[in-house]
């Protein structure tokens, strides 16, 4: 007997339920007795304190491992089997792999899985290979694929890793929204702002553009880095903000650019901020050259503090940002285009401050988070009465 009250939310590692879905749940917990699951960490406990909602640890890695995967995927099942839900939705790869499966063994009537970003886009040959295998094995185990992104979702259907009728894009995409109230100006932000100014040195005549995000080589750090250190030679007045941590263990960056980021004074080394408001406040534009993205939050945030957002023309990315509306749109890995971009802003004033009247407000039209988990808690009900016509 399946609870048709009982969701269960399942990740790979928990920061992504803190930080990808946050409020989510919460929101979710007053019409579903929700179970979140993922590897055990203070930081599960902590999402279940602050959303409300119970939780369960099963440990699963990001990696391929085949003995602790066939492990994971065990106690998932019987996890599964012994609370009987009605919906199972999973995010994240691994996660969506053993969740899938396991849900389908277990009989599990609806199961979701949301697709945000898929790292096989940057792969080749056998690996290549192996990741759309897994995706293909992940999505035959769903009832229903929900990419985050409309660009991503062609994607899907290019390689035929499942069959259209079982793919939706939920509004005009993003697995949550923004909430539109937390990200704008308020006095207390200005104030922490005034005191990142005054730390960094900054007047009002330096040009900040911001990054935000891990720094890494797919993240457009190595061609960020190039095309700032060109125009620095023109503008001295600008400069570079990073906001996030280095990943030399997962994707390094090539010496020579770590090596400029670390000597250049003018290149400002926030390092991870669990608060990056305050630091989109004293910048005036977004460099955000990935490779790859699902439907990157990073643009949404600054759009919401009117900045005009320099993106490139990758799935996410290029919903978020129109080109010459709210921000400039160019290819990946080409730092030419990148230090173009950059430079339009500079010397086009006119073009600057038309981005920048429009950045917030297409923003809150889009992807106000409150709209998107109405459209996600309709398509759980919507999807319960389909099981419940055909049962």
């Amino acid at each position: 007997m399946k609870s048709s009250n009982k969701l269960i939310r399942i990740t790979t590692v928990p920061l992504s339920l803190s930080v990808l879905l946050k409020d989510q749940l919460r929101y979710m917990s007053d019409h579903f007795e929700v179970l979140a699951i993922s590897s055990p960490d203070k930081i599960l406990e902590q999402v279940g304190v602050r959303e409300g909602v119970r939780t369960a640890p099963v440990t699963m890695t990001r990696a391929i491992t085949p003995v602790k995967d066939l492990k994971a995927l065990w106690k998932l099942y019987k996890l599964l089997k012994k609370e009987k839900p009605a919906i199972v939705h999973t995010h994240t790869p691994k996660a969506g792999l053993l969740g899938m499966m396991a849900s389908r063994l277990a009989g599990v009537p609806i199961r979701m899985h949301t697709v945000a970003g898929l790292p096989l886009m940057e792969n080749t040959g056998i690996k290549r290979k192996v990741l759309d295998f897994v995706e293909r094995l992940t999505y035959s185990c769903a009832t229903g694929v929900y990419p985050n992104s409309k660009h991503l979702s062609d994607f899907i259907i290019d390689n035929r890793f499942c069959k259209t009728s079982k793919l939706k894009v939920l509004g005009n995409g993003s697995s949550n929204g923004i909430n539109t109230r937390f990200f704008q100006p308020t006095e207390e932000l200005d104030k922490a702002a005034c005191a990142l100014r005054k730390k960094h040195g900054l007047t009002d005549k330096d040009f900040v553009f911001v990054f935000v995000g891990r720094l890494v080589k797919d993240k457009g750090i190595e061609e960020l880095v190039e095309a700032y250190s060109e125009l620095k030679k023109k503008y001295p007045h600008i400069k570079l903000l990073l906001v996030g941590p280095y990943e030399p263990e997962r994707d390094p960056l090539a010496a020579e650019t770590h090596a400029i980021i670390e000597k250049d004074d003018s290149i400002i080394k926030a390092g991870f901020q669990a608060d990056v408001r305050p630091y989109l406040m004293i910048s005036q534009a977004l460099a955000f050259p990935s490779y790859r993205e699902g439907f990157p939050n990073v643009p949404m945030q600054a759009g919401c503090f009117g900045l005009p957002s320099i993106v490139t023309d990758i799935n996410g990315c290029n919903e978020i940002v129109e080109d010459r509306k709210n921000g400039l749109i160019i290819p990946a890995k080409q730092v030419h285009a990148l230090q173009q971009a950059m430079e339009k802003l500079l010397a086009d004033t006119a073009l600057y401050s038309a981005l920048k009247s429009n950045a917030r407000q297409m923003i809150i039209e889009r992807y106000e988070q409150k709209s998107l988990w109405e459209l996600l808690l309709k398509e759980y009900n919507d999807q319960l009465k389909k099981y419940a016509s055909v049962s």
